[in-house]
Parts: C-alpha cells; sequence; structure tokens
C-alpha cells in the first residue's frame, strides 16, 4: 500500500537524521521531551555531606526491591556514594521547586553549608539527609555499579522508606522544572506501584 503524505515525511525524516551527526545538544533536546519526576539523591559520610537534583531514578525490581539512580562519573556525587556505599533518595513535591533548583546549582555550597536552606532530618538507617515536605524517600545500600559512557549507573537495595507529605508532584520536562501538572487528583490507586516506571535524565 502506497504511504499516506504522512508516511513519507516521516520516512525522509528518519533518513535524513541517520545521516546527520548526533551530538549531546540534540539528545538532551529530546530525551528531555520525556516528562519526568524529580527527585534529591543524597549522601553521608561522616562530615562529608551532599545533595543533587536528579530525574534519573527509577524503581527497578520489586523482589528484591531494587531502586537505579544514574551519577555522573567525575562528580563529587559519585565519589561520596562509592565511598559511603549509600544514598537517600527524596521524591519532590511541587512546592519544592526551589529546593530542586538549589541543589541543582553548581555554585551552592559544598558539605553541610548546602542543607542550610532546606529543612532535613538524617535517615534512620543511613544517616543520609531526608528533605522534610517530601512526597516520599527512601534509604538504599549500594547493590551494583555500573559504568555506562560518562555515568555511574548506582543500583540500590532498599533498607527503608516512607510517604511524606500529600500534594502534586514535581516534574521536569525540556530541562525545565515545572508545577504545572496536576496528577495528585488522578491517582486514584495509590497501592498499585509500578515496578520499572521511571526516568532517563539528569537535571544536576
Amino acid at each position: 500500500m502506497a504511504g499516506t503524505p504522512v508516511d513519507l515525511q516521516d520516512r525522509r525524516a528518519h533518513r535524513a537524521a541517520g545521516t546527520r551527526r548526533l551530538d549531546a545538544d540534540a539528545f538532551r533536546r529530546v530525551a528531555g521531551l520525556f516528562t519526568t519526576g524529580v527527585t534529591v539523591v543524597t549522601a553521608m559520610r561522616g562530615e562529608a555531606v551532599r545533595g543533587m537534583t536528579a530525574s534519573a531514578f527509577t524503581s527497578v525490581s520489586l523482589d528484591p526491591l531494587l531502586v537505579l539512580v544514574c551519577l555522573r562519573s567525575d562528580s563529587e556525587m559519585r565519589r561520596l556514594v562509592d565511598a559511603a556505599d549509600h544514598f537517600a533518595v527524596s521524591v519532590l513535591s511541587s512546592r519544592q521547586a526551589g529546593t530542586a533548583r538549589w541543589f541543582a546549582d553548581p555554585a551552592r555550597p559544598r558539605g553541610r553549608a548546602q542543607l542550610e536552606r532546606v529543612p532535613w532530618r538524617p535517615g534512620p538507617v543511613t544517616g543520609a539527609p531526608l528533605l522534610l515536605g517530601s512526597l516520599g524517600w527512601l534509604e538504599c545500600a549500594v547493590d551494583q555499579r555500573v559504568e555506562a559512557g560518562d555515568h555511574q549507573v548506582v543500583v540500590g537495595r532498599v533498607l527503608d522508606l516512607g510517604r511524606g507529605a500529600t500534594g502534586d508532584p514535581l516534574a521536569c520536562f525540556d530541562g525545565t522544572i515545572t508545577t504545572a501538572l496536576p496528577l495528585r487528583a488522578a491517582a486514584t490507586d495509590r497501592g498499585r506501584g509500578v515496578a520499572g516506571r521511571g526516568v532517563t535524565d539528569t537535571v544536576a
């Protein structure tokens, strides 16, 4: 069957894409169209502490309970998680856009000073900071590390978790943190989770 004009346009676009050189900026522009939630990943070891805004977080397995985060290989966050062998994840609400931007700011202070702007408490198992006002949180022990290009994929075994504040989620779309996603009312059955539903891009 002959293709429709739309079909032919799609084929020409795919052929054109195959002949051009793909780069990181083009990849970000396309991958960023996948809307994600926003988290802050934290770790602590002695006096060393760090938080990082990330949307590269996803659930992996229900048995055992596993999640993953993606950390830039040359980042302080990756080095601290390697040293601590654990991390925590706070799932941000729509009221925490400022918190997300703060932990994505490369000019934020190092160490404990970066926590002075946000209310937090130490996780009961790992001591890693959990951000108050978040929709939920998880504490994890590092289970596996996989080098993948310029990032390290860190699989965490969940040690503890909990739900926090009620509200709408914070979201990231096209590189922009947004609160324009009123999803809470649509979540009529919060008892049903989907392992593997996750996100693909970091914002810091």
